[in-house]
């Protein structure tokens, strides 16, 4: 194993870390930031699973030459990556930007619903009501 390879492999180990803490705020610019990170340490792995750089892709006739040829594949894939990479920035981008514009700020708020869900299910594991001795039923309660 070469120096290269260990420090390409902390490299994109970093890229990745860093990447998925930022995506985990709750800042959208922090969100899209951390996705680009994602997507360059994606391309990078991409391209250290290639092999070696520097080989010709296609063999020149002889088998020694055929057997250090390089593999294009990574290379499509990472060309691929880029792309779908892009297109995905420009769409978070915009829905950052649509988002800034209506609220004024980038912070991602609770959602109302999740926290009607989360206390319906709080409510339902706490078991039936106690019973509170005056046979009657509080406002809104079923009978």
């Amino acid at each position: 194993m070469n120096t290269i390879d260990v420090t390409m492999a902390l490299v994109v180990g970093g890229l990745f870390a860093i990447g998925f803490y930022l995506m985990l705020q709750r800042s959208l610019m922090r969100i899209v930031l951390g996705f680009i990170l994602l997507g360059h340490g994606t391309n990078l792995l991409l391209l250290v699973a290639g092999g070696t750089p520097g080989r010709p892709p296609v063999p020149t006739g002889t088998t020694e030459a055929s057997a250090r040829t390089a593999d294009p594949l990574p290379q499509a894939m990472a060309l691929t990556a880029i792309v779908i990479t892009f297109g995905l920035t420009a769409f978070l981008m915009a829905l950052a930007y649509r988002s800034w514009r209506l609220s004024g700020h980038d912070e991602v708020h609770d959602d109302v619903e999740d926290r009607l869900i989360g206390t319906a299910r709080e409510r339902a594991e706490a078991g039936p009501a106690p019973d509170r001795g005056d046979g009657g039923t509080a406002p809104g309660e079923a009978r």
